[in-house]
């Protein structure tokens, strides 16, 4: 009888780990304020990705709204040599939930592919707007954003252990940011 139960033991210490690992769904707030999101936002940490392989520092992201109510996006960075980067884009509302925005950063005459739309998710929030974290359903990008060049070391530890309770690798985040 012994091994059965020492077999249990080990099956329960390997599979409970597991269970709790993502206890969040991955899913955009559900409630988002558009008009108090806008406005300068400085990215802390993210997963690496393609198109932000050259910034190294000084990223921001500024949203502002355009006449037809969708959002202006407007990313810069610092890269490697000094010089400063940026990419400007669209975000537009979708009717899946008040979170959940769509990105383009292709020319407006390709904005009917609907391919040319990126999955933007704000999945948490501060209620002042101080901080956010956005990230995709597919879990491939994930951003922390913060109203200040730097965040407090407990705030960001926080949202990092929520990101990971949604399931996004964030073994893998690069600090853009300091910490305090």
């Amino acid at each position: 009888m012994r091994p059965c139960r020492w077999m249990w033991t080990v099956w329960l210490a390997l599979a409970l780990p597991m269970a709790y690992a993502q206890q969040l769904t991955n899913e955009p707030v559900k409630q988002l304020d558009l008009k108090r999101y806008l406005g300068e936002w400085h990215e802390i940490a993210h997963l690496p990705m393609f198109f932000q392989r050259q910034c190294v520092d000084n990223i921001t992201a500024t949203y502002s709204t355009l006449p037809d109510g969708q959002v202006r996006v407007h990313n810069a960075c610092r890269t490697r040599d000094g010089k400063m980067d940026d990419a400007d884009g669209v975000a537009r509302t979708t009717n899946k939930a008040p979170g959940a925005l769509e990105v383009r950063f292709a020319p407006s005459w390709l904005a009917w592919l609907p391919w040319v739309w990126a999955d933007y998710w704000v999945l948490d929030v501060d209620p002042d707007y101080r901080w956010a974290v956005v990230g995709s359903p597919s879990r491939d990008y994930l951003w922390v954003l913060s109203r200040d060049t730097h965040m407090q070391r407990a705030q960001f530890e926080a949202l990092r252990h929520r990101a990971a309770e949604r399931g996004y690798p964030i073994e893998k985040l690069v600090m853009s940011a300091p910490l305090d």
